[in-house]
């Protein structure tokens, strides 16, 4: 696994820290206005995702790999509804360091 302060893109590592210290506050900042998403391969409300899927459900990423400067992860993702998954994440970033995008999936 790779240690999250080592994930390459900077608003990944941002990403993946607020999941992780399930931070709603600074998932939030990490998201640049408007910000979109997809799970398996279907677009979702992101706050009403991330509530369900991170927040309430205690999620939380452990990174097996990273590709395409650290925009795309292979994770071994875990929360108290669907137990460990092997899921795969890609983002989108803006110009000034905000996740315009995420789609996740199983892998």
């Amino acid at each position: 696994m790779i240690n999250v302060s080592q994930l390459t893109d900077p608003a990944v590592r941002a990403f993946v820290t607020a999941v992780n210290a399930n931070d709603r506050a600074a998932f939030q900042a990490a998201l640049a206005p408007g910000a979109t998403m997809s799970d398996d391969g279907t677009d979702r409300d992101i706050t009403d995702w991330a509530e369900r899927e991170i927040f309430s459900s205690n999620g939380h990423m452990d990174v097996a790999s990273e590709a395409d400067g650290g925009r795309s992860l292979l994770v071994e993702y875990r929360n108290d509804t669907w137990g460990v998954m092997r899921t795969k994440w890609r983002f989108d970033v803006t110009a000034d360091g905000h996740i315009s995008r995420f789609e996740t999936g199983q892998a």
